[in-house]
């Protein structure tokens, strides 16, 4: 039985991104879609880099970071790169910390001016 492929568009549906941001995946090198003609498709080893390149924007992980991970697999394997993943979580983890403790300071203090205006606007 043949492999699955994805046409652009339909990857573009899968995933839920404009083709532009697809194009650039291909750009940078984070995807090799085959080629026939103008068309290009994509197979299960694209889908499932795809998968990983979404994942590791939603956790914040830079393109860069991600193109490096995915080359790690492909030249030194498994092992490695799950060691590299792990790296990176706790590095990412840490900046995730400090930004959700601005994040918290940010909302005191605006519950803080809120609360005071509205004493303000009471007495």
């Amino acid at each position: 039985m043949a492999e699955p492929r994805l046409s652009f568009k339909e990857m573009c549906a899968k995933f839920d991104v404009t083709p532009r941001t697809l194009r650039y995946y291909e750009y940078i090198e984070l995807l090799q879609p085959e080629r026939e003609g103008r068309s290009r498709w994509y197979g299960p080893r694209e889908i499932a880099r795809m998968t990983l390149i979404l994942r590791g924007r939603k956790f914040g992980f830079q393109l860069e970071e991600i193109r490096q991970w995915l080359l790690i697999y492909e030249q030194d394997g498994t092992d490695a790169q799950m060691r590299t993943w792990i790296e990176m979580a706790n590095r990412q983890l840490v900046e995730l910390a400090e930004q959700r403790k601005q994040l918290d300071e940010t909302i005191d203090e605006l519950q803080s001016l809120r609360d005071q205006t509205i004493a303000s606007l009471d007495s």
